[in-house]
């Protein structure tokens, strides 16, 4: 029988949907420092996957990237709420990007 070789972070009940199909697997509990270093490949992963994205699959995709960050906000003690009190901050303070604006050059004095 063929082995498949992930050595990738996978979504919690992974597990659970492979043992449906009857296949055998292999897992690990990463400790906090493996973990965190899995998440931004995880993170990486799910970049690419959004960058090459279209249609229908955007938002799927974008929901992963949105997971994985959240993943490593929660890892560093950072809740949601933080995330968007600092968000909205910002976007008052110095706007969002929805009127595309590309700055080109400064000269500065």
């Amino acid at each position: 029988m063929p082995i498949k070789y992930y050595n990738k972070l996978v979504r919690d009940k992974i597990p659970l949907i492979i043992e449906k199909t009857g296949d055998t697997f292999e897992t690990e509990i990463l400790g906090l420092k493996e973990y965190e270093g899995k998440l931004y490949e995880k993170l990486k992963e799910e970049l690419e996957e959004f960058y090459s994205a279209t249609g229908d699959e955007v938002v799927g995709e974008i929901a992963d990237v949105l997971e994985v960050f959240y993943t490593i906000a929660e890892t560093k003690g950072i809740t949601i709420e933080e995330i968007e009190k600092v968000r909205i901050q910002k976007q008052e303070e110095r706007g969002g990007f929805k009127e595309r604006i590309l700055l080109k050059h400064v000269v500065e004095k």
